[in-house]
This record gives structure tokens, C-alpha cells and sequence, in this order.
């Protein structure tokens, strides 16, 4: 496989260090482990166990690049020297007040900015709930009616959406929106191409985040596609399989409804690759950003821009990777200079820890993922066995 380790210097690892991340895949890896260990921290917090040093010095330290934009940017820096850039993404989740939404619109606006002047941070992203009441978007997405001071706070989230998209409209930094839950993302896609049509006029600001494990999702994607173009503006799409699968299928199954997810990985699979062939197909009017760590399907994408003639390093197509997971195709890509970047989540770590908790979950649900991981670092111990502690 053309991924190999090759194309990363891990040279200045100890195999201490390569060993606890090793370590830290295997506990991943393991569902009963990661439920238990869920369980083991909302208790310790609750008693007020001093748990967030142990939690910053391991999970959270392999996974984000500090506690704010300052802390980030030695990761920024030290990705750059690859040919690696970054999307910083302010991980605080799961929070419900009105002061949590404005420091969240800040802390994105405050992006917009840093993005501006530093050349390796390309692109902006946020989730539509880090500024919104998950309640209210549910209750949108169903169509209830809403309570005056619902109407007042969607008002409000529509005000600071625009503010958010305007601001990356005059600084020229693209913003990505993140998809969530099936049961709001009606609600999430209606907002997002409200702002594309108004945004997206000439060049692609705006991107929708297109969840390939859902099997509606590529219609939806050549749906938007005709209806752009009949209206005249552009489309931008962050690719992805989809991060909440074990919830949709409890969820569907607790209130007998069919899933939304997909029958099988394969069908993922394949609709990840029809929409990436698709999104390719139709440069002329589609941005891509294609987050993915299969390796099968960038290769089958870094394909396609050869034999389409389209150069690696086209501002129109984007590769991207978590912090902390497939640095093999992370590191070939800036290697060749194909446009890559790593998701860079930061925060407070006790407010990182819903997104933390997400990640273990979904590291312990995706078994061939996570097994590539504990793969990849056991050659790696072994390349490295005559490193010095």
C-alpha cells in the first residue's frame, strides 16, 4: 500500500512515547473498556477526583492541540514543517446557555482571524449546536411550534450564523459546518444553504458537511447540486462517513423508526466513493474537502484527480485527518503536496471531554480503524527499537 509509514519521521519519539500511544489504541480498541471507562470518569468527576491531569497527559495530549489557539499553535507549526496544515476546531460540546453560545461565537470569530494571518490554518469550522440549543434545532427540525423566546433564540442563531459567514466572507477564509445528529440535521442543512446561496456566488466560502454512512445523503448531495445550479451560486462539501452511528442506530431501534444509517460499511463505502466521483465530476462548481482516513478511497480520489488532469495541489480539493489518526496518509499526502490538513480540537479539557468521550467511542465502534492504528505503531516500535528512552 502506497500509505506507509515511509513518509512520517517519528525519529524524536521515545519508545516510551510510542509505546503509550500504542497503549492508548489498544484501550481504544476495546468497547467494553471504553464503556466502562466512561462510566469510571462521569463518576470521578462527580466526586471531584482530580482525573483531568491523568485524562490531559494521555487521551487529550494524542488527540488536541491545547486548551486554546495559543497552545495550538506549536502543532500548527510543527505540522506545517510536513506540508501539513490545520483546521482548528474549538471541541467544547454538549453545552446548553446562552453564555456558552456567545464565548463559542467568539472563539470562532477569533479563528476567522488567526486563519487570516497564519497560512497554515486554510479553513474554519464550527457546529451549529456550539452556538445553538440542541433542543431548539430538534424542535425546528420536527416543525413544532416554537415558544416566543424559541422564536428570539433561533432569531438569534440565524443573526450569528450570518455574522460568522460574513466575517469569513471579507477575510477569504472558508468555513466549514460540521453535520450532526439525523434528527437536527434537516434543520442544520436549511440554515447552511440559506448561507451558501448568499455567500457562494463566486467563490466557495461556505461548506456542508455531508455524512456518507446515512443512505440519503448522496441524493441529498445531487439534489443541492441541480437546485445551485439552477439558482447560481456554488456549493462546497466536507465528505465524510459519518460520526454518530451508534447513536442513530440506538435511537431508531429505542423508538421503532428505520435507520437512517446504512445496511452495511460496504454501502457506506461505495456511496463515499459515488459522492467523492461525483463531487470530482463537477469541480467547476464544487469545492471538496474530503475527510476520510480510508485508504482505499483517497487512493481511488487521488486516482481520479490524475486521470481527470487535475493538479495535487488544486485549491478546490482538500484532504483532512483527525490529530492523532492516520498520520500514514496524513504525511504522503503533504509528502506529494496534495492539499491536507489535520483537525486540530481544542479547549478547556474538562469541556473538551464530550467530544473526547465521542472520539473513544467511535475509535472502539470502527475496529478495522482503530487495528490499522495499533498496526502501524507496533512497526513502528519495532523500526525504532534502538531509540533511547
Amino acid at each position: 500500500m502506497i500509505f506507509s509509514n515511509k513518509y512520517i519521521d517519528y525519529s524524536k519519539k521515545t519508545k516510551i512515547e510510542l509505546y503509550l500511544t500504542l497503549i492508548l489504541f489498544l484501550v481504544l480498541s476495546n468497547k467494553t473498556i471504553v464503556s466502562i471507562g466512561k462510566k469510571l470518569l462521569h463518576l470521578s468527576l462527580a466526586i471531584k477526583l482530580p482525573i483531568l491531569g491523568i485524562i490531559k497527559k494521555t487521551v487529550f495530549n494524542h488527540f488536541c492541540g491545547g486548551e486554546n489557539i495559543n497552545q495550538s499553535k506549536k502543532t500548527i507549526k510543527k505540522l506545517g514543517e510536513n506540508n501539513i496544515k490545520t483546521i482548528l476546531d474549538y471541541s467544547v460540546e454538549g453545552q446548553d446557555d446562552e453564555t456558552s453560545f456567545q464565548n463559542t461565537f467568539n472563539e470562532i470569530i477569533k479563528n476567522i482571524e488567526e486563519a487570516e494571518c497564519n497560512k497554515l490554518v486554510p479553513f474554519c469550522v464550527f457546529k451549529m449546536t456550539g452556538i445553538a440549543e440542541f433542543k431548539l434545532l430538534n424542535k425546528v427540525n420536527n416543525k413544532d411550534k416554537l415558544s416566543e423566546k424559541e422564536m428570539v433564540d433561533f432569531q438569534l442563531l440565524n443573526t450569528r450564523l450570518d455574522l460568522i459567514c460574513e466575517k469569513a466572507k471579507k477575510n477569504k477564509i472558508p468555513i466549514l459546518i460540521d453535520a450532526e445528529e439525523s434528527w437536527i440535521q434537516d434543520t442544520i442543512d436549511q440554515l447552511t444553504e440559506a448561507m451558501m446561496k448568499k455567500y457562494n456566488k463566486y467563490e466557495v466560502i461556505i461548506y456542508n458537511t455531508i455524512q456518507l454512512y446515512r443512505s440519503d445523503r448522496l441524493k441529498y448531495l445531487i439534489d443541492l447540486h441541480k437546485k445551485a445550479k439552477k439558482e447560481k451560486y456554488k456549493l462546497g462539501f466536507k465528505l465524510v462517513r459519518g460520526a454518530y452511528m451508534e447513536k442513530e442506530r440506538n435511537r431508531a431501534k429505542i423508538n421503532n423508526y428505520k435507520s437512517p444509517i446504512n445496511i452495511s460499511k460496504k454501502k457506506s463505502d461505495e456511496d463515499f466513493n459515488k459522492a467523492a466521483k461525483y463531487c470530482i465530476e463537477n469541480i467547476d462548481m464544487i469545492n471538496i474537502c474530503f475527510g476520510t482516513h480510508n485508504e482505499e478511497s483517497t487512493k481511488m480520489i487521488i486516482d481520479l484527480m490524475s486521470e481527470k488532469k487535475i493538479k495535487n495541489n488544486d485549491y478546490r480539493i482538500y484532504f483532512s485527518q483527525l490529530l492523532g489518526m492516520s498520520d500514514n496518509i496524513s504525511f504522503y499526502l503533504g509528502y506529494y503536496n496534495y492539499n491536507v490538513a489535520k483537525y486540530v480540537p481544542y479547549g478547556p479539557v474538562k469541556e473538551v471531554l464530550p467530544y473526547l468521550i465521542r472520539r473513544a467511542e467511535e475509535n472502539s465502534s470502527i475496529a478495522g480503524q482503530t487495528n490499522r492504528e495499533i498496526t502501524r505503531m507496533r512497526e513502528l516500535i519495532k523500526k525504532y527499537s534502538n531509540h533511547t528512552d
